[in-house]
């Protein structure tokens, strides 16, 4: 039932370019994907990104020498979004694939690189694909992420359940990878205005957390919130820079 939920939101929504709220992200934490990324690759790696959404990020940031990249998505729409995506880009170096991070089917040791972003992951099969000495980076959502707007509201993406970055870790190291380090990152958010706030949150599942709750399938187009809880919070979090979330997000490294 969970993942049928998570599905439908996802083909509702359709890509996952953020760049319409005006975000400014001030980094609290030094842990970058990217530079990660790019310290471990060179231009004869092959990488895979598990749980690519529309693309924009792979398409943006994930380096443009690299040899190849396959990015998955479970999403029809998602990926349809994203093959668009690309042949406005023009990059030549990417192949979307449907497919469910859960049942990963792809050829065995593959793979140089491993990415996981804010998506479920099964590192024993990871594990599979990725080539002796490769890399498994993951970057999740944490259990506090936002944690002062889910108390207002009461609810929210793991709000009464176990880290999700622990779960993962702890997933990681029954796989059998070496060198596993979980690093927490910081960061905060600052929105301009009122609008393009509540326009994110009804968007992305952070108050309501489709995972936990019966029947809450998000619908970006239609569905709203509590106006009086929104105003509470950002009666508290008005700041020169904008209204502010705090996000609390982890990072994962580990080697076959």
């Amino acid at each position: 039932m969970k993942q049928e939920k998570e599905l439908e939101y996802y083909e509702q929504i359709k890509d996952w370019d953020f760049s319409k709220f005006e975000i400014e992200t001030e980094d609290l934490t030094d842990w970058d994907m990217t530079k990660i990324l790019e310290e471990v690759t060179d231009e004869s790696s092959v990488v895979l990104d598990l749980g690519t959404g529309g693309g924009e990020k792979v398409i943006r940031s994930f380096p443009e020498y690299l040899k190849k990249i396959v990015a998955t998505d479970f999403s029809k729409e998602m990926i349809e979004t994203a093959k668009k995506n690309l042949k406005e880009s023009g990059r030549k170096n990417i192949e979307f694939k449907l497919m469910d991070n859960l049942n990963i089917d792809l050829e065995k040791e593959k793979f140089d690189v491993v990415v996981a972003r804010h998506t479920v992951t099964d590192p024993k099969q990871i594990y599979e694909v990725l080539k002796p000495g490769g890399y498994l980076i993951i970057r999740g959502v944490d259990k506090y992420d936002c944690h002062e707007l889910k108390r207002v509201f009461g609810r929210g993406q793991g709000y009464d359940e176990k880290p999700i970055s622990i779960i993962d870790y702890e997933n990681v190291l029954d796989a059998n990878f070496k060198d596993v380090e979980l690093v927490p990152l910081h960061q905060r958010e600052y929105f301009k205005n009122r609008d393009l706030l509540k326009g994110f949150l009804l968007k992305v599942p952070i108050i309501d957390d489709f995972s936990k709750l019966e029947n809450d399938v998000k619908d970006y187009y239609k569905k709203d919130l509590e106006n009086d809880k929104l105003d509470e919070y950002i009666s508290k979090n008005t700041f020169p820079n904008g209204i502010r979330l705090l996000r609390r997000y982890y990072g994962i490294t580990a080697r076959k």
